[in-house]
């Protein structure tokens, strides 16, 4: 039997915020087929580097793993370093480069030691829909997944795009707007179902190594 593990953030751990529909394990389930099935071990709150605990729960029958984090470090970045003060944009832009400095080694730890495993990878991008998101924070999640996609192509690891999949209001949650709602979860479980089952490759999909 195939298993995949989905680990990360409450981009997959999100049962807490659709208390009127299906968390993105119960939809994947759902969907996979019989021979197949799928464990969480991604955590509400959590950041890159606290992933490498959740690694260390592995199940051993594992065959397949998806990594989603990253949206809480640029959350934890953006409150500091929007109280922060510069003289310009040049300024603006060099201190940006600096906190997020942290966020690129401790990413690349994460996806070096799930590599490690020998198992196939696939790693999402964070979204970036989100309602009554301003052009500040747009900008810093765009050198956040300049990051993802950089350290996932390294390790020729596989990608889904979350900014093109959950593109619509209806696919957050109306408890906390950050959180994938019953129809956003739902996309990204066809997502994983279309990569990692059937491996195809589409407008929000890429396979980088089979």
């Amino acid at each position: 039997m195939s298993h995949i593990v989905l680990l990360g953030d409450s981009i997959f751990d999100n049962e807490s915020y659709v208390s009127n529909g299906h968390s993105v394990i119960e939809h994947l389930n759902q969907l996979l087929p019989s021979d197949w099935r799928a464990t969480l071990l991604a955590v509400d709150g959590a950041i890159s580097d606290s992933v490498l605990l959740q690694t260390e729960r592995l199940p051993s029958d594992a065959t397949q793993l998806v990594l989603s984090v990253g949206g809480n470090d640029a959350l934890r970045i953006a409150s500091s370093l929007f109280a922060s003060r510069s003289a310009d944009v040049r300024e603006a832009l060099g201190l940006l480069r600096q906190v997020v400095a942290r966020f690129c080694h401790q990413y690349s730890q994460v996806l070096d030691r799930l590599s490690g495993t020998g198992l196939p990878l696939t790693v999402c991008t964070i979204y970036d829909s989100v309602p009554n998101l301003g052009e500040a924070e747009l900008a810093g999640l765009a050198v956040f997944n300049d990051i993802i996609t950089r350290e996932c192509f390294k390790r020729r690891a596989n990608l889904i795009d979350l900014r093109l999949l959950c593109d619509a209001h209806e696919d957050y949650s109306e408890i906390s707007p950050i959180e994938p709602s019953h129809q956003g979860g739902l996309k990204i479980a066809k997502a994983i179902v279309r990569r990692v089952v059937r491996g195809d490759a589409d407008s929000t999909t890429m396979i980088c190594h089979d």
